[in-house]
Parts: structure tokens; C-alpha cells; sequence
């Protein structure tokens, strides 16, 4: 299968990106690698700009009043590029424009839900771009596979009644599953094999019966050792669960695929593992 690869990149603060999109430069100069770079002063080259989504959109996932108050926050324009990226990754690769993609985040999105937001997370990219989606293509069944540490009580919310959406969750909360949102518990310090062992179990038990056209992949490190929500996991285990996620996109819904980078702080791990994730959609 030939494959295109979008990264969706913004400027952002804080200190896990700062080698970025530095650290991409072999990567974004292949030619089947495409940067959407969000419009900021002095930014490099990019195939394509990324736009920011739009207030009635926002309204489709969001109270009035939710948008509101993050807009009081002071992180309302990183927040709305965050998941601008998501949405624009899905609407390209729904158009066939690119394959699968890569989406950096400086504000999560799976602690966003209707009305609330919390945890670093603003607005729920997913489902913005869900929405999105549903309202310009003939695209109706999705999955959201979320492995950061922390359950994601937000698209949890979001989806609890829909039934064309898939949320399966593997975090240290506990089991349980109503309509299409399966929770798996991950015991809070654990190895790559047994967390892998969970992961292919659940995979292969609730993807490939659901049908997804598209698959969302919540990717966060933070449960990496050394991290804030250390689960005894080695960078190692990333790439195992790449591999393993693009394959299952590939048998599902022929590779569409986007990977969100969520939860995870150090600097030194991001550098490590995201150059090697985009790699992993590339291959």
C-alpha cells in the first residue's frame, strides 16, 4: 500500500517540544511526508497551513458558556490549534489527500467533554473532528483508541450514547462498558508485556467486529517510567503499540490512521519516541 503522511504542527510553549519541528527535518523532506504548519510569524517551510475551526463548529461538541470559559483561560488560541490539527487530519484524510497523519497537541483533549474541561485538555479534537467528518463525507463509523495513563472522562462523555463510535480506553481506571465505550483497567505498574498482552487482546476483540472508516489513536507517554503517570512502561513499548495499531488500521479501514499526541512532559522522550512514531506511519 503507497502511503501519504501528514504531520500537523503548531507553535506552542512549554518545554517537551521545544526540539521541534527541528528534530523532523530527514523526515519532512520526504516527498510522501506533508507539514500543515499552523499560521504563526517566522514558521518553516510547510506543504499546506493550518486554519484554526470555527466558532459554530466549536458549538457542535461544546457549550457556548465551556468555549467561554476557556477562553479565560489565556490557552484558548493553542487549545483551538491543538485540535484543528485533528479535525484537518481527518476532513485530508478523508478526502484522500494524505493516508495517515501525526498530530502534535499542545493541549490535550480526551478531559474536554460538553460542558467541562480540565487536566491540561481544552476542546476534544476527536470529536470536533467527528463532526466534522459526519458533516462532509458519506462517513458515518469511527474508533478511538486512547492509551494515555488516564482515563478520558471527557470522550467518555462525549460518546457514551453513540453507538457509530468506538472508545476504547486502556488507563489504571476501572473495567467497564456501556454502548460503544469499553474501558480496560491497566494495573498502575505493569510491563510492556503485559500491558501489550492487554492492548492485543482488546484490539483484536472490539476493532475489527466494529467496522471503523477512520481510527483515532490518543497517544500519550506519559505512562512511561519517569513520567508523571509512571506505569513501569519503556519508550519501547510505543513503537510495539504502533506497529501494532497501524497494522490493525490497515486490515479495518485501509490505513487511515491518526495518531494525537497527548499526555507526556519530558523533553527528552518526546524527542526519542515522536520522530519514530511518524517513522512507524511512514513504513
Amino acid at each position: 500500500m503507497v502511503t501519504a503522511t501528514g504531520v500537523f504542527f503548531h507553535y506552542q510553549q512549554g518545554e517537551r517540544l521545544k526540539d521541534f519541528p527541528q528534530a523532523l527535518e530527514t523526515i519532512l523532506e520526504r516527498d510522501d511526508v506533508f507539514l500543515y504548519d499552523a499560521l504563526y510569524p517566522a514558521k518553516p517551510k510547510s506543504s499546506f497551513d493550518l486554519e484554526p475551526i470555527a466558532q459554530e463548529a466549536l458549538c457542535e461538541v461544546h457549550t457556548p458558556e465551556m468555549i467561554g470559559r476557556v477562553k479565560a483561560t489565556g490557552n484558548y488560541e493553542g487549545a483551538l490549534y491543538s485540535a484543528a490539527g485533528t479535525v484537518a487530519a481527518a476532513t485530508r484524510i478523508c478526502s484522500g489527500e494524505i493516508t495517515n497523519a501525526f498530530v502534535f497537541t499542545g493541549y490535550g483533549d480526551h478531559h474536554a467533554g460538553s460542558t467541562f474541561f480540565g487536566g491540561g485538555c481544552y476542546f476534544n479534537g476527536a470529536a470536533l473532528a467527528i463532526s466534522e467528518v459526519r458533516r462532509k463525507f458519506p462517513i458515518t463509523r469511527f474508533a478511538i483508541i486512547d492509551t494515555d495513563a488516564h482515563h478520558g472522562d471527557g470522550t467518555w462523555e462525549l460518546f457514551e450514547n453513540d453507538r457509530e463510535v468506538l472508545y476504547l480506553c486502556l488507563c489504571t481506571g476501572n473495567s467497564r462498558e456501556h454502548n460503544s465505550n469499553v474501558n480496560i483497567h491497566v494495573p498502575p505498574h505493569t510491563t510492556d508485556s503485559h500491558y501489550c498482552a492487554l492492548a492485543r487482546e482488546a484490539l483484536e476483540r472490539w476493532v475489527p467486529d466494529f467496522h471503523p472508516e477512520l481510527i483515532f489513536w490518543n497517544w500519550g507517554y506519559d505512562g512511561t517510567t519517569g513520567e508523571y503517570g509512571d506505569m513501569g512502561l519503556t519508550p519501547e513499548l510505543h513503537l510495539r503499540l504502533a506497529a501494532q495499531i497501524k497494522q490493525l488500521a490497515r486490515e479495518t479501514c485501509s490505513g487511515r490512521l491518526i495518531i494525537v499526541l497527548c499526555g507526556g512532559s519530558r523533553r527528552d522522550l518526546a524527542r526519542f519516541l515522536i520522530p519514530r512514531m511518524i517513522k512507524a506511519l511512514i513504513s
